[in-house]
């Protein structure tokens, strides 16, 4: 089973950047699709982006395309998520998520398919 553990949210000024770290444990990391997810206060949790187990396939909300990169090292254990060119609006607490994946190629976008969480990290962007 693994486990996930999140680093590197903060308070950050709009227009600036922040680097997510997912950092995993046990033996089948490279086995799982990944997924970045994100809650606001009083809102759903929302999908953000997700990446395949060898990182080839990679999808984005349409809110955070173009401004935010998910990648994977498998050798590391860890997924991250680079954002860049922050808004107000992009401010909530952010999970990573494994699920399982039957084929190298899939990418899920629900949260109710991924059945491991990390804690969260809280991003906070200041106008």
């Amino acid at each position: 089973q693994v486990q996930l553990v999140e680093s590197g949210g903060g308070l950050v000024q709009a227009g600036g950047s922040l680097r997510l770290s997912c950092a995993a444990s046990g033996r089948t990391f490279s086995l799982r699709g990944m997924g970045w997810f994100r809650q606001a206060p009083d809102k759903e949790r929302e999908f953000v982006a997700a990446i395949s187990r060898s990182g080839g396939s990679i999808y984005y909300a349409d809110s955070v395309k173009g401004r935010f990169t998910i990648s994977r090292d498998n050798a590391k254990n860890t997924v991250y998520l680079q954002m860049n060119n922050l808004k107000p609006e992009d401010t909530a607490v952010y999970y990573c998520a494994a699920t399982s994946v039957l084929r190298s190629g899939v990418v899920k976008i629900s949260h109710a398919e991924y059945d491991t969480w990390g804690q969260g990290t809280q991003v906070t962007v200041s106008s």
